[in-house]
């Protein structure tokens, strides 16, 4: 993407309703402004809020605000430019229980509350293989730890990845640590079972994976 489309699209998340970009010293150095009031403030209801943890293009956030219109849900990335698509059908095509957060995703618990998430989606993170890299990984002890600061009690997360070493690491860390595996699938499309929202909706980079054949990975569980 060229440069001269990445400002077109920042200027344009900047007049989209639903698109919030707070910088990092408001959401380290003060109370953000919506942090514990997202349903209030943003959605103007009580519905349960879900967020999707690396929301690229925000394909997955804006079809499950579709199929579920009784959920709240917010797409998080750092990157805005890819976001901007996801923020701009759904203001297009009026969809308002989806918006979308620029923002680093380790910074989540300074722009949510505790107990005020019910779900989490990890959609196709990057697996960070290498070892020195185990920190950037999204479900490494220290992000499971942030992800139960702002999940209510008996909130879920859900990780759906082409990468088997991610579902491998994950499943192995979770039963290491005790948390509680509600389920478990090493090939979503070849198995029965999986649930319809994990095979149901389909991403771009998805579909790419697909028709390379490789198997596409789910485990939902709760930090305990």
């Amino acid at each position: 993407m060229g440069s001269k489309n990445k400002l077109k699209r920042f200027k344009e998340n900047e007049t989209f309703p639903n698109v919030f970009q707070p910088n990092r010293n408001e959401l380290v150095n003060n109370d953000y402004f919506l942090k514990g009031q997202w349903r209030t403030k943003v959605f103007k209801n009580e519905n349960p809020l879900v967020l999707e943890l690396g929301c690229g293009k925000g394909e997955y956030s804006l079809a499950l605000a579709q199929r579920y219109p009784d959920r709240n849900f917010i797409g998080i990335d750092i990157k805005g430019a890819r976001f901007w698509r996801g923020a701009k059908t759904s203001v297009e095509e009026n969809i308002t229980n989806v918006a979308f957060l620029r923002t680093q995703i380790e910074l989540i618990e300074y722009a949510f509350s505790k107990n005020e998430v019910d779900e989490i989606w990890i959609t196709f993170p990057d697996p960070q293989i290498k070892y020195k890299r185990t920190k950037h990984r999204l479900t490494n002890i220290q992000f499971l730890d942030r992800y139960k600061s702002i999940l209510k009690p008996d909130g879920t997360v859900h990780l759906k990845t082409d990468s088997e070493f991610m579902h491998g690491y994950t499943l192995g860390l979770l039963h290491g640590l005790g948390h509680e595996v509600l389920y478990a699938n090493h090939d979503v499309y070849r198995q029965e079972g999986s649930p319809e929202e994990v095979t149901g909706i389909q991403t771009f980079y998805e579909l790419q994976y697909l028709e390379q054949d490789k198997p596409i990975t789910y485990i939902s569980f709760k930090i305990t």
